[in-house]
């Protein structure tokens, strides 16, 4: 692509794939620069706030919000490999701020800016699939904010499927929520658990070798009830499917 082609892009990794799982975060930078992405990092970005915001720390998640705001201003397109994180800064910040007229302005602005991974893929870059391989069998859990808040629906299902030699197998009552929920999980430990171990009981259900997602904080939580329950369904982040260098 020529150089005065190229999509700009700024990349928010958020919290849990830059602290837990690193490997995401390079998967997203792969697929983007492979895809011809003239991709920044601000190293001066952290948690969008969203831990705070759901526990009610208004004033503490105002004060990293903005620090989001400030390190993103300039940013043609904000990519974000979540679909909790997108939804926090695109619709969330629209509240948080609402008391706050000139605060509010900067989040307007931003908002249309900003795209959870595959909406960026598909939506801006107009890629309809990746010339990528695999063998084996998935499924694909749509994340309750992605897919209630930033509606995205189809997209991921739509590069699951471009993948030449994966068989894409439907997950029973997918858009159930698996129980994660942030702060929810830890609020409400036992019905949290309940409705994990319904969504794994679908997982297994669908029979696929491997679960999808697009938000790691649903990948952590289901994981880590798969391997309690010593299952050998793996689990990959989407952007792990599309990176060709990723096992």
């Amino acid at each position: 692509m020529p150089e005065d082609q190229r999509t700009e892009a700024s990349l928010f990794a958020t919290c849990i794939v830059d602290e837990l799982y690193p490997q995401v975060g390079v998967s997203v930078v792969r697929v983007l620069r492979r895809l011809g992405v003239d991709l920044s990092f601000p190293s001066d970005q952290t948690c969008c706030g969203q831990p705070l915001y759901n526990s009610g720390f208004t004033k503490q998640a105002q004060q990293l919000a903005r620090r989001v705001l400030a390190s993103f201003n300039g940013a043609q397109h904000v990519v974000v490999p979540s679909g909790s994180c997108s939804a926090m800064i695109k619709v969330f910040y629209q509240d948080l701020f609402r008391y706050d007229p000139s605060t509010l302005e900067q989040v307007i602005q931003l908002a249309p800016r900003v795209y959870e991974f595959s909406q960026f893929l598909v939506d801006v870059l107009g890629i309809q699939g990746m010339e990528t391989s695999r063998a084996g069998s998935v499924t694909y859990h749509p994340s309750c904010h992605l897919l209630r808040e930033m509606e995205v629906r189809d997209q991921p299902k739509k590069l699951l499927s471009s993948i030449a030699g994966l068989e894409l197998k439907e997950l029973p009552n997918a858009e159930v929520c698996c129980g994660f929920g942030g702060a929810f999980t830890v609020k409400y430990p036992h019905i949290s658990e309940e409705m994990l171990a319904d969504k794994i009981g679908t997982v297994h259900a669908s029979g696929a070798e491997t679960l999808v997602s697009c938000d790691m904080g649903c990948l952590m939580h289901i994981e880590g009830g798969l391997s309690r329950r010593g299952s050998p369904v793996n689990v990959r982040h989407l952007a792990q499917m599309l990176d060709s260098e990723a096992s």
